[in-house]
């Protein structure tokens, strides 16, 4: 079969797992895939997606090969897959916009952006660039709070006919205008705001579900999350952190029995701890009461590679966007935004939105 053609924006620790989980499943073939949730979708394994452009603004990664610039400082999640073949594919310096947040110049260059000194792309270079490539799939891997930026690039994706999947808390998959520009170009879009593998928020939509399915009322609850990688670093600065904690929250509230109110539920990143790197830390607390309300709690501690537990969603999600593409459906995909993202158009329950897509992998539902 053909290949996914993918563009990336965003060369950092989540570009980096993603391209090193398609060369580690293409060295696992034929064996036992553990970590996927699914081996093959609509006849398309990890290996068959290939990335054909790739757009950053950091010095170290711009003009590097792909493959080499995952490896660059500040990436520093795991490393899972050594000696993976350069792609032939340079990494291009893109449009800054607010993809850099200005408190990042006050840290170690180990830890933070340096910005390029090449000249900025303009849109119609990187339209050309997306044309010239093939590119079928857009990633945005962008920064939390790259407001202006991620728009910025949803446009390119649908000037150049790509599909766009939307990786970050930004709203545009699940901005009904922005729903309706794609649905009109028949481009497929899914968003927004990636969920982990088995990640803080997974686990916490599943508690939650679980406290309603016995009975149990729940009345406060919190989730705190601590990291080390860029991505911690640049939520230090709560004026980009708006949509991230509107995502998570409204993940949570969205399968609870009853909505709680402002004060009775907290969950966002919570600190930056530069020796964790890619690991997060995610504190989860549940208070509640039982039969005769009797009052109860739970308290959880997760540990994940960040990153790697990313990819794992991202290379279903380009799967099933290239069978929309295939199909020719546009516009917004539901039942995999529902299943993948944490602020997708429409929430359904996890069970729900997993019984969606496995319908929709298997052609019997077409959004």
């Amino acid at each position: 079969m053909e290949h996914i053609k993918i563009a990336i924006v965003g060369v950092g620790n989540c570009a980096s797992s993603l391209l090193q989980g398609i060369a580690y499943y293409k060295k696992q073939n034929g064996h036992e895939a553990n970590g996927l949730m699914h081996r093959e979708i609509g006849g398309y394994e990890p290996h068959q997606i290939d990335v054909v452009a790739a757009f950053d603004i950091d010095e170290r990664k711009v003009g590097k090969d792909v493959i080499e610039a995952i490896f660059q400082a500040p990436n520093n999640t795991m490393i899972f897959c050594n000696g993976m073949p350069r792609t032939g594919v340079v990494v291009q310096m893109g449009r800054i916009l607010d993809g850099f947040s200005e408190h990042m110049q006050h840290y170690d260059e180990s830890h933070t952006f340096v910005l390029s000194r090449q000249k900025e792309r303009g849109k119609k270079d990187i339209i050309a660039t997306l044309t010239k490539a093939g590119t079928e799939i857009m990633l945005n891997y962008l920064p939390v709070g790259s407001e202006e930026a991620t728009r910025f690039y949803a446009e390119c994706a649908l000037e150049a006919g790509a599909a766009f999947i939307n990786c970050i808390p930004v709203f545009i998959a699940s901005d009904p205008a922005w729903a309706a520009r794609f649905a009109e170009r028949k481009i497929p879009i899914i968003g927004d705001d990636i969920k982990a593998q088995l990640g803080a928020t997974i686990t916490h939509r599943t508690l939650a579900n679980l406290f309603k399915k016995r009975g149990v009322k729940l009345e406060r609850t919190y989730q705190l999350n601590t990291g080390g990688n860029t991505d911690f670093l640049n939520m230090l600065n709560r004026q980009r952190l708006a949509s991230k904690k509107k995502s998570k929250t409204e993940a949570v509230q969205s399968v609870l029995s009853e909505r709680l109110e402002d004060d009775s539920i907290h969950i966002g990143p919570s600190d930056y701890v530069p020796w964790q790197k890619d690991n997060k830390v995610c504190f989860i607390r549940m208070e509640g009461k039982l039969f005769g309300d009797v009052p109860m709690n739970l308290e959880l501690r997760l540990s994940v590679e960040d990153s790697p537990n990313s990819a794992g969603v991202a290379i279903d999600a380009i799967r099933c966007c290239k069978l929309a593409l295939e199909r020719g459906i546009g516009g917004v995909l539901h039942s995999p935004s529902a299943y993948f993202m944490k602020h997708p158009l429409q929430q359904h329950s996890d069970d729900k939105a997993y019984q969606m897509t496995e319908d929709f992998i298997a052609g019997t539902r077409d959004n």
